[in-house]
């Protein structure tokens, strides 16, 4: 066999570099929605946190939105802290006990599956599971504020020790044995006590950290004797608490963190407090035999209103698609909670931008304005949540259906635009009879096929009537 020419050689060369680049161009085209940059923030044996970063990308305006969740063990505690972000909450297992502060009070919510839950930036938070031998389990939307120039959201420890590290260790020891008007070694007993880690577990039995058993026996308290037990509580944290001290550590710690001076049996009760809201038990917005969709905004949930973000919960059936369309007011992130399917998006010129399979646990988003549709995969159904950049109604423009702009603007300009007759693309806009939540491919196939059949069989009929006529 003769040598290959050597010109022939390199355009071969070429060529196969040139077909590797495209199909790894390819592949990452495919999942450019995607957000794969999956980060473990929190990891103790008690539970840990996940977050799917935003990153800008090419979209210079993309909203600077993370993705979180968070898994805690029964029993388990997320200690006292506050993000730069705002948070939403959606319990997708479990049950939970959130406090909070609002307008310097301490504010407790039993959340179970399907509560949504807003956290405001800066607002001091804890929260614990309290199912009982059952996993919690939280998706949120974190929200970054932009007064701070960090790569992502920053959470700021109020409970902790060595590890995490209390904001408060960060002061002078005698700045806050001042402000605390206690001792520098009390200063330093309870800042350096907790080990393990952001989430602890409660039970004395995994844990033996002082920490641990304060915790316990203060979330294990009404609300009421929260407060007159936190003098008792101080004694984990002091072995040398003098009975003529009247305002020891603990209680004094609390009360300069909440910002908060709470007096005998006085709790003042503030008129409109932070509530939740449950997404199972609302009512769908859209439903039909091929599935169903859900939606939280402001009007439903006013909370949302301050954080600008709402909220939606689509169930689709094996191989049901929700139809093209597009939000003109919103980014969109999805979470894939059950099953898997397709999600298709189109760039603003015509072309395919992704067509990706998703599975559970999946995380994707679609930028505002860009045409999507997601398509069940054909062995079982295909639920995913998510949160849109807009606590304003959103009202998705359909852009196929029964209720689609093809049916609004079904006229001769629209069929000329087309380059149809108006009458062709009538026929074509009605044939889809459904809106909203389409049926499979295979289910509209048969569909036609019995529309064509009866079709057929009418003009017989037809024709045979006249026929008859003719004879008689």
């Amino acid at each position: 066999m003769g040598r290959i020419p050597s010109a022939l050689l390199v355009l071969v060369v070429v060529a196969m570099c040139c077909a590797v680049a495209m199909a790894n161009g390819e592949g990452e085209r495919e999942r450019m929605f995607l957000l794969q940059d999956m980060k473990r923030v929190v990891k103790t044996d008690a539970g840990e946190m996940k977050v799917a970063r935003s990153s800008k990308g090419w979209i210079s305006d993309r909203p600077n939105i993370h993705v979180g969740f968070v898994t805690m063990e029964p029993n388990s505690l997320f200690i006292p802290q506050y993000l730069d972000s705002d948070l939403i909450l959606f319990v997708r297992r479990g049950e939970a006990r959130v406090g909070s502060i609002y307008r310097d009070e301490l504010i407790e919510r039993r959340l179970k599956n399907g509560d949504v839950y807003r956290i405001p930036a800066g607002s001091i938070f804890y929260l614990v599971n309290t199912a009982d031998g059952q996993r919690l389990q939280i998706i949120c939307s974190i929200e970054k504020s932009d007064s701070i120039g960090w790569g992502t959201f920053q959470s700021f420890f109020i409970g902790g020790g060595s590890y995490p590290t209390s904001i408060l260790a960060g002061f002078e020891r005698s700045t806050i044995s001042t402000a605390l008007n206690v001792s520098e070694s009390q200063v330093r007993q309870i800042l350096t006590t907790q080990t393990s880690g952001p989430i602890i577990s409660l039970s004395n039995s995994h844990s033996d950290s002082q920490q641990s058993r304060v915790w316990t026996q203060f979330l294990e308290m009404r609300h009421r004797e929260r407060v007159q037990c936190l003098k008792r509580m101080a004694t984990h944290f002091e072995e040398e608490v003098t009975e003529e001290e009247e305002e020891p550590i603990m209680r004094k710690l609390l009360n300069s963190v909440f910002g908060k001076e709470v007096t005998g049996n006085h709790v003042r009760r503030s008129s409109k407090k932070p509530h939740s809201y449950n997404l199972f038990n609302r009512k769908p917005d859209f439903e039909n035999d091929y599935g169903s969709s859900v939606t939280l905004d402001q009007s439903d949930y006013s909370p949302l209103k301050r954080s600008g973000v709402g909220l939606y919960l689509v169930n689709l059936k094996a191989g049901s698609m929700m139809a093209p369309h597009l939000n003109p007011t919103a980014t969109e992130y999805g979470i894939v909670l059950r099953g898997s399917g397709r999600i298709q998006i189109v760039f603003p010129n015509g072309t395919l931008a992704m067509n990706a399979q998703v599975n559970e646990g999946d995380v994707f988003w679609i930028p505002r304005y860009f045409p999507f549709c997601q398509i069940a995969s054909q062995n079982g159904p295909f639920e995913f949540f998510g949160f849109t950049t807009s606590a304003r109604r959103n009202r998705p423009q359909f852009l196929v259906g029964s209720n689609s702009v093809l049916q609004s603007m079904r006229g001769p300009a629209f069929a000329a635009a087309f380059g149809v007759s108006e009458e062709r693309l009538k026929r074509i806009v009605n044939a889809q009879s459904e809106s909203i939540i389409l049926p499979s491919g295979s289910a509209s196939e048969e569909k036609v096929k019995n529309e064509m059949v009866s079709e057929a069989i009418g003009s017989f009929s037809d024709e045979m009537a006249m026929g008859f006529e003719g004879i008689f």
